[in-house]
């Protein structure tokens, strides 16, 4: 080889190698089926997370992040297609299936095209994606959720049910501890040696690390259900029974919300909200060790880490148990950023989907987010650079459900049961207090019911003629 040429590329390498030293580590930990106020520092649930607490008083939180819905009841493919693919819910699949033929770059690949070594383990659930096509390194990956034993369904139906029922502490009912260990522990497990494994590296790295957890069955060690005394949960104020508006036109009857018997009770809700609270917090603990091994290998000052769930969960709420409805519990989770600059403790209302993650790792890996990303980095609100990403926020389920949020107002349509609900969230965060049938409010609701219309065109949501069709208008008041 010439020797000039030789010493040009041997220039261009060293320079390389240096621009990759200087990058940042990324560290994106998603959890499954988590709603938003199950931060303990949020103070809106009595529960313990201490290290996610203190990732909270630390950086900053999101306190209004949204998922966009889904098109199947497996509400979590749908999410995870959209953060890995960075397109707006009725785009996501088609662009699932362009990284897999090669036509479009994933999240990970993306950040692998900067210089970053990715890493995944834990759930995956993008249909038609590969994970270890898409990663570098993989660790174990799982299933969309593990092995719901039919005794954990339509429980407990009373205090002596629960007796001899179904234990989240039973290694022997399977689920999150198929294999022995119980599968947060595993993904600690592998995360903190990753960490030690390139504690040398120069190469920045981009950790994936997805946990199934508090996703049902709601499994943790007895320690963790015994922090959680029935004494000690709280029913949610918005409890009642029966939601009115279940079924196929509404919120579905299927496998979450068969998960505590009908009509719903306070026992019932109590013991899987104990359940829930400890499956966090036994997460928490977890997330924790992956935190400790990030310090101990030195690298934490040069590391974002980004924390947030792939949609939310009722367990109690409206007398709803799962994330198939258009409710903030469903829809709302925790989403927090931690890293080099971000203002300690900070809380920003702006509202924000959770697939801004991407976008968000994106501009913090030095590139300029590609049009063809949909969503938005959140650094833009952290800097003072923008006071909001988003003029409204867009909810769907299926052909059942849609959403609009607008400042304080939030309207929630069932086309086919030709039926709206408006809320003022500010004012009603628990939504109890329809008001779509208040005259008072015609107008509002003619409004947002035309900017839903307006907004379901920009998502290219296939229900708009049908939609358009089938909202009810109210009358202004005379």
């Amino acid at each position: 080889m010439n020797t000039r040429l030789f010493f040009l590329l041997s220039l261009l390498l060293v320079a390389t190698r240096l621009q990759a030293a200087d990058k940042p580590n990324i560290l994106f930990i998603f959890s499954d089926d988590q709603c938003f106020e199950t931060i303990g520092a949020h103070g809106l649930t009595d529960i313990d997370t201490p290290n996610l607490d203190r990732l909270a008083r630390e950086g900053a939180s999101f306190s209004h992040a949204y998922n966009m819905g889904s098109w199947s009841g497996a509400v979590c493919m749908s999410s995870r297609a959209c953060l890995n693919t960075g397109r707006f819910l009725w785009n996501a699949q088609e662009a699932t299936r362009e990284c897999s033929q090669g036509k479009r770059k994933s999240w990970s690949q993306l950040l692998s095209s900067q210089g970053y070594e990715t890493y995944m383990s834990g759930k995956w659930h993008v249909g038609g994606m590969s994970a270890p096509k898409v990663f570098d390194r993989t660790g174990t990956i799982r299933a969309g959720m593990p092995n719901q034993k039919p005794a954990g369904y339509n429980r407990p139906k009373d205090q002596a049910d629960y007796e001899t029922g179904w234990k989240p502490w039973d290694k022997a009912q399977g689920g999150f501890w198929e294999g022995g260990k119980h599968w947060s522990e595993v993904l600690a497990d592998e995360s903190v040696t990753y960490v030690e494994e390139t504690a040398d590296s120069e190469k920045p790295f981009f950790m994936y690390v997805g946990f199934n957890a508090p996703h049902d069955p709601r499994q943790a060690p007895k320690e963790f259900i015994d922090m959680y005394p029935l004494s000690r949960i709280k029913v949610p104020e918005n409890f009642i029974p029966q939601y009115p508006d279940q079924g196929d036109k509404g919120v579905p009857i299927i496998r979450d919300e068969k998960l505590i018997p009908f009509p719903r009770t306070e026992y019932a809700v109590k013991v899987n909200r104990q359940e829930y609270y400890a499956s966090i917090t036994h997460m928490d603990s977890q997330i924790g060790r992956i935190l400790d091994a990030l310090e101990k290998s030195g690298k934490a000052d040069n590391t974002w880490i980004i924390f947030s769930s792939d949609h939310g969960l009722s367990v109690g709420h409206h007398g709803l148990v799962g994330k198939q409805n258009m409710y903030e519990p469903a829809m709302r989770v925790p989403f927090i950023v931690w890293g080099p600059g971000v203002k300690p403790g900070i809380k920003i209302d702006a509202p924000i989907y959770i697939q801004d993650a991407m976008a968000t790792a994106l501009e913090i890996s030095g590139q300029a987010v590609p049009d063809t990303i949909d969503y938005k980095s959140v650094l833009p609100l952290l800097d003072g650079r923008a006071k909001q990403s988003y003029d409204n926020i867009y909810g769907a389920y299926i052909n059942s459900q849609r959403m609009i949020l607008s400042g304080d107002w939030k309207l929630i349509a069932y086309p086919l049961l030709k039926k709206v609900k408006l809320f003022h969230v500010e004012n009603d965060p628990l939504e109890m207090n329809d008001l779509a049938g208040n005259p008072e409010h015609a107008g509002k609701l003619n409004q947002l019911t035309t900017m839903l219309e307006k907004l379901m065109d920009e998502m290219n949501d296939p229900m708009t003629t049908l939609a358009k069709a089938d909202y009810p208008r109210s009358k202004e008041k005379q």
